[in-house]
Formats: structure tokens, sequence, C-alpha cells
């Protein structure tokens, strides 16, 4: 079997799977603006269609890239508004692997316009109506009936 290949009855099963390597980047991101609490991290990866993702998931990533040294993380003073929060902060690490990752989702943003392009104009060219017709008979994704 092929490295990334689903085997028998494979569907095509949303973006979740998909989203999960942006969290990273997100993250960075929001902490490039400034020093922030978990919490609202969560809440401002709605900004980049990320606000489906566990927070418990999004809390071991943080902890992850404190591990790593790419943010650090202190708690707050206990306030009038409870406990004392945890407030990551982007270290010179961070903000060098955030770079990175620009530079990253740029190559990728390419391949990713190279191939809806040509998804496109295949569709543009009336060949898309073979597919299209194999997806209502429910042959697309099953094993040995891939191709174009």
């Amino acid at each position: 079997m092929q490295a990334g290949h689903r085997g028998r009855g494979w569907r095509w099963r949303g973006s979740a799977r998909q989203t999960v390597r942006f969290v990273e980047p997100a993250l960075l991101l929001l902490l490039h603006y400034g020093p922030a609490h978990g919490y609202t991290l969560i809440e401002r990866l709605g900004e980049f269609d990320l606000a489906n993702m566990d927070p418990s998931a999004i809390y071991r990533v943080l902890r992850e890239m404190e591990e790593r040294g790419w943010l650090r993380s202190a708690r707050q003073a206990e306030g009038a508004q409870g406990p004392p929060r945890r407030v990551y902060h982007l270290t010179e690490l961070g903000n060098q692997v955030l770079a990175g990752w620009t530079r990253d989702l740029l190559d990728t943003r390419q391949v990713i316009d190279h191939i809806l392009a040509e998804y496109e104009q295949h569709m543009e060219r009336g060949q898309g109506d073979y597919h299209q017709e194999r997806a209502k008979s429910g042959a697309v994704g099953r094993a040995g009936t891939g191709g174009a």
C-alpha cells in the first residue's frame, strides 16, 4: 500500500485533519501581536477558522511549543477575576520559527493554487462530467477505481 493511501472505501471526511497543522503558526502569529492567556488564544483561533479544535489539544500544543523554546509562560498574579492564569509570550526562537512557517506557508499556497487552477481548468473543459457521474454512482474513492 502506498503512503497516504487509505485503502478500500476511503472517502474524504472534511478538513479537520488538515487544519491541525496550521495551529502552530496561527498561535505563533497571535503571540507575535503580544502576550495572551491560553483562553484568549483559543478564542482568537477562530480568526483563522481553527475554532473547532478541542481546547485541551490547544493547551497541549502550547505546552509542546514552550518545551521547544518557541514561547514562554508565566502565571499572572492573582487578580479580582479569580485564580492566576498562565500568560504566554513569544520568544526570539519562536519569532524565527514563525518566519520559517511563513515561508513554508507561501510555498504551500503556491502548490495549492496550482492544484486548484489545474482542477478548475479540467472542469471548465468539460472533463469534469466524467468524474461527477462517477461520484453520483459512488465509484469515486473505491479501491481500484481511482485515477483521472
